[in-house]
């Protein structure tokens, strides 16, 4: 659903300490995914990721149906945006900044066509 926060990725230093801290905390489990990105299997939709810089905090995905035209409006409202990139299998995302330079990032999941 357009809006909704539909995936979050949780930046670490150390990915095996983080998936450990979170494994006890929550008793998520999480299963690898192109490289040292981790899945969370038995929690939200998530991942625990290699914290890089622009990456310090967690990052929220806003579900949208068309990211063309999301990314056009979030120009138009004054934010900005990254370049539009294809996750194959997956979908499509971008990273952005509302127009007070707050981050947040839009998904499109693949057509199941």
């Amino acid at each position: 659903m357009p809006g909704q926060i539909n995936w979050f990725e949780l930046p670490a230093a150390d990915t095996a300490r983080a998936r450990t801290f979170y494994g006890g905390l929550f008793d998520w489990n999480t299963t690898g995914f192109d490289g040292d990105y981790h899945v969370i299997g038995n929690g939200p939709a998530g991942a625990i990721a290699p914290r890089e810089n622009g990456f310090t905090h967690p990052r929220v995905y806003f579900g949208t149906e068309d990211i063309d035209a999301s990314v056009k409006r979030v120009h138009e409202l004054g934010g900005t945006s990254e370049e539009v990139q294809a996750v194959p299998g997956v979908g499509r995302i971008t990273h952005c900044h509302d127009d007070q330079g707050t981050p947040f990032s839009l998904f499109e999941p693949a057509s199941q066509g």
